[in-house]
């Protein structure tokens, strides 16, 4: 790597203290009932959550685990799916563990070449669950990603700090909405009123949407009737670990 290009994150060391895997949750086109992409979702060797990974993780090995999440999640999509030409992978990244946009991509750059993944079928998708002190730096990161041809995506949208503020500070080509808003949505009137803002403004601003979390026919419908084409959740399939699920489209 040119000394340049490198950044104080960028160093070796001891391995992490525990080992972890993938699974692969599907986002489905609708219309099409094809899969649109699958999400690459963090889970334990021997069955732990996400949840029960992530607390191991300190802030001395978060850049090092964020980069082994990104490797881990290029390296079983070459596996799995990698000659599909259509299919998406979804990378979820810590914003606040990438210290130099350009630097801290490369791994992932090399790791999609030495498996033949087309980075262009790549999408990274951030939310915060802890404060981003710096916009701007995240403004960066996502600019960086749009220039190397890489999708990029707002997760969780409506809850925490993913909103209003971070959409006004930079525009990512995916919104996905967080399922908190979709919960309950068949038989409430303030959360479709919601969903239709929302649809409102990702359409002038040239943003696909998402409605992640979906786990019933009713939540589906109401979705669908609003004009969300891409969907997410239980309903359609679980996350299958290391392996592609089954998928069931809705009539």
């Amino acid at each position: 790597m040119d000394a340049r290009m490198k950044c104080h994150g960028c160093r070796g060391g001891e391995p992490l203290p525990f080992a972890f895997t993938m699974a692969f949750h599907p986002i489905i086109d609708i219309d099409r009932k094809t899969v649109w992409g699958y999400e690459a979702l963090v889970r334990g060797t021997d069955g732990q959550s996400a949840g029960q990974i992530l607390s191991q993780v300190d802030d001395a090995g978060r850049y090092k685990f964020d980069q082994a999440c990104r490797v881990k999640a290029i390296e079983l999509a070459g596996m799995l799916f990698p000659d599909d030409g259509s299919a998406r992978l979804s990378i979820n990244f810590m914003p606040n563990a990438v210290y130099e946009p350009a630097a801290c991509i490369r791994t992932s750059l090399e790791s999609a070449r030495r498996v033949g993944f087309d980075t262009s079928r790549i999408m990274f998708e951030f939310t915060e669950n802890e404060r981003m002190a710096d916009t701007g730096h995240v403004a960066r990161i996502v600019a960086e990603y749009k220039r190397l041809g890489f999708i990029t995506a707002i997760d969780d949208f409506g809850a925490g700090y993913a909103g209003l503020n971070l959409l006004a500070s930079f525009q990512p080509d995916i919104l996905k909405i967080d399922i908190e808003i979709i919960r309950g949505i068949a038989d409430s009137a303030a959360r479709q009123a919601i969903i239709a803002g929302i649809l409102t403004m990702a359409r002038a601003l040239d943003i696909t949407v998402i409605a992640e979390g979906i786990e019933t026919q009713a939540e589906f419908s109401v979705l669908r009737d609003a004009g969300i084409e891409l969907f997410q959740g239980f309903l359609f399939a679980r996350p299958a670990v290391e392996r592609l699920p089954g998928i069931t489209f809705p009539a």
